[in-house]
């Protein structure tokens, strides 16, 4: 049967899940069930879509421009972790226990507070209740859909190859709401762009996605870093540079993410022998797993010009992992990566963003359901 006609049979289920959703997200805008703000300021980074969006990447780069001047903390529920309830990410967590995102950035930014809570609402509180040190903005990780808590800016994340407005709702498409729901959000940004954008591409876009006058609009792209060991104690060679990949280097890309087209794009552009090994999102590595990856490299041609590159997020998971063979080790390199705006908008998002959090500094008065905060 053709995609197609599976989609068309999916529709009334998606139907189904909207009407529920809707009546929802309803309950909320008639204040039936409250959401509650905190005399703190917080900043939601979410989609309306499931999949990859970029939420981390543009997490990190809040936390980039605010770190030097605030105390941070972000707050997730800890996807795919094994640990239940709320939990404050110290030196000896892993990704097991809070999540490979969490993790990720408690790693890459070790001063900052990094906690997991399934209840956003609880671990809001036990932040703000922190006293050494006290917190003075939360960054709420894919929370757009958790509308018990009223975030004082809502950045909405769209996919550029794939925009809300033109998906449909669950199960037929990705979309985890419709399209109205976009309406929450303060700010949306369309990541993973290319580059360069044609003004005409521009435009549509603009056009496309239906904002209101209230709404900011950004654009943003990915830039890739040097090739970082996973393993550095027994990774001699230090950082590479994505140049000094040869033509005929043996590349095994291990990636467990929503979708590696744009790394494997951007691997392309140095080395044109890329061996590819994917897993679903999030995917805990299994002892198979790992013998799979010794064989691709058994049967690489060429084993002094083999490097397995991975993602930070799922190199955040292999560290975690027990009993690594030493080569995998050896050859194992984390492809970071940065957020960068488009026509240089990250002057008006800088400043937007560090001028809520500094009109709305934390004191000790906790507001309660249905309070508000300046935006």
């Amino acid at each position: 049967m053709k995609s197609g006609k599976i989609k068309q049979w999916l529709y009334p289920a998606s139907f189904l899940y909207g009407m529920a959703v809707s009546v929802r997200n309803k309950l909320f805008d008639w204040k039936i069930l409250h959401s509650t703000t905190y005399h703190i300021p917080i900043i939601c980074i979410g989609n309306i879509a499931v999949g990859g969006t970029g939420k981390t990447p543009h997490t990190e780069y809040l936390i980039k421009i605010l770190r030097d001047e605030f105390r941070i903390a972000v707050l997730s529920r800890g996807y795919k972790r094994k640990t239940k309830g709320y939990l404050l990410a110290d030196s000896l967590c892993n990704a097991q226990n809070i999540g490979d995102e969490p993790y990720q950035i408690k790693k890459k930014f070790p001063e900052i507070a990094v906690a997991v809570d399934e209840n956003r609402c609880h671990g809001i509180e036990r932040l703000y209740a922190l006293e050494n040190p006290q917190i003075d903005v939360i960054l709420l990780d894919d929370a757009f859909q958790h509308r018990y808590v009223q975030a004082g800016i809502n950045i909405l994340l769209t996919d550029y190859h794939r925009l809300y407005c033109n998906d449909a709702l669950l199960p037929a498409g990705r979309l985890r709401e419709s399209v109205s729901g976009k309406n929450r959000a303060n700010i949306v940004i369309v990541t993973k762009c290319p580059p360069h954008i044609l003004s005409v591409d521009y435009n549509r876009i603009i056009e496309n996605l239906g904002l209101y006058p209230y709404q900011q609009l950004y654009f943003s792209t990915f830039e890739y870093g040097d090739l970082t060991p996973v393993f550095p104690d027994v990774q001699t060679g230090g950082k590479r540079e994505l140049e000094s990949l040869a033509k005929d280097e043996n590349v095994l890309l291990l990636t467990g993410i929503a979708s590696s087209a744009g790394i494997i794009e951007e691997l392309k552009k140095y080395t044109r022998n890329i061996d590819i090994l994917s897993f679903a999102d999030h995917h805990n590595f299994t002892k198979e797993d790992m013998t799979a990856i010794e064989q691709r490299l058994n049967n690489s041609k060429n084993r002094r010009r083999e490097i397995i590159i991975t993602t930070e997020k799922d190199a955040a998971r292999l560290v975690s992992y027990p009993n690594i063979a030493g080569e995998i080790k050896e050859q194992l390199y984390a492809l970071p990566i940065e957020v960068k705006f488009l026509k240089e908008q990250h002057n008006q998002f800088n400043q937007y963003v560090t001028d809520y959090v500094r009109k709305n500094k934390r004191n000790s008065v906790f507001l309660g359901k249905n309070s508000t905060l300046e935006a």
